[in-house]
């Protein structure tokens, strides 16, 4: 029967189980044989990641097809503007992608454990927090989006992928569900390839 994992990743922590010069990996925290990251998340971020030993579900839980919304809590440095929220709803044009449109929202500072390190404090700039959901996920998307609007990630969890969400997890704490659980369609094959493992990348850095 296919497995699947939600992962707290706490800072620091790659999305593959091998350590990568100063990120550490996720054998530090999952001693489970045979399973990958569905999708990843980056050494940078903190947050929900999921893990599954079966390479077809990997494969959905990872496509944007079937809408698993991912929900970012976002430490930005300054207030964002009416406009800047305006702008990272109806979707932010890049060179080589425009993002979908996003839900946004201001929110008050969750109920997060401190970071480690710490993020950057600078006494002339306040920070505040936003809520993201979006259904795709580029590489560092969401770091972008508030960048391209003038107000720079400082600190990104994500708390939920679908309906699986990092409550009663605390960071490096996991547990396994069901497929059932993320609701998606049921498999229209029985194959199940073996799930692939996510190549090493300096991108985390």
């Amino acid at each position: 029967m296919s497995q699947i994992f939600l992962f707290n990743k706490p800072y620091g922590v790659l999305s593959q189980f091998t350590d990568e010069g100063r990120w550490r990996g996720l054998a530090a925290y999952i001693d489970v044989p045979g399973v990958y990251a569905a999708g990843r998340l980056d050494a940078d971020s903190e947050g929900l990641l999921l893990l599954t030993d079966d390479g077809v579900w990997q494969a959905r839980i990872a496509d944007p097809r079937f809408k698993l919304v991912k929900t970012y809590w976002v430490q930005v440095e300054g207030i964002p503007t009416d406009d800047a929220l305006a702008a990272l709803r109806a979707g932010v044009r890049y060179a080589d992608f425009t993002t979908r449109p996003a839900q946004v929202r201001r929110i008050d500072a969750p109920d997060l454990p401190p970071r480690e390190p710490p993020i950057r404090f600078r006494r002339d700039k306040p920070t505040s927090w936003l809520e993201i959901q979006i259904a795709e996920g580029r590489n560092r998307q969401v770091r972008r989006m508030t960048a391209h609007v003038g107000f720079p990630t400082l600190r990104l969890f994500r708390y939920a992928i679908g309906p699986a969400t990092t409550e009663s997890l605390a960071p490096g704490e996991w547990r396994r569900v069901s497929p059932e659980f993320l609701a998606l369609p049921p498999l229209a094959a029985p194959s199940r390839p073996r799930p692939r493992a996510p190549s090493s990348s300096r991108k985390h850095r």
